[in-house]
């Protein structure tokens, strides 16, 4: 998912530095920065939220297709809420945390 990320904004963001717009060159350098943080898998959550910000903001300001930006912003505020994945540098200097659920212990009741 990461990787899709980084693409769609590295796809979105190359293009925009030549056409001379304001709004797309000031979205596009940080969207590029941002996509190497995510291919890397450094700082994820924090640039997956960056992500989501800039598809909000792409869609405010009417840059570029509404529907990619939706998406691209869906995708940053999943990466943010999962975490960077077993195969990161997060996961490297952090561990990589895993939650097991488990079924209650019995309490000793009897179910009379």
């Amino acid at each position: 998912m990461r990787v899709v990320a980084a693409g769609a904004l590295i796809a979105e963001a190359w293009p925009a530095l030549g056409r001379g717009v304001p709004a797309e060159e000031f979205l596009a350098i940080p969207g590029i920065g941002v996509a190497v943080l995510l291919l890397a898998g450094l700082w994820t959550p924090i640039a997956g939220t960056v992500v989501a910000l800039i598809g909000v903001i792409r869609v405010a300001t009417h840059a570029g297709d509404p529907w990619a930006s939706i998406l691209l912003s869906t995708l940053g505020a999943a990466l943010a809420l999962l975490g960077p994945g077993a195969w990161s540098i997060d996961a490297r200097l952090f561990g990589w945390k895993r939650i097991d659920v488990r079924e209650p212990k019995d309490s000793g009741a009897s179910p009379e």
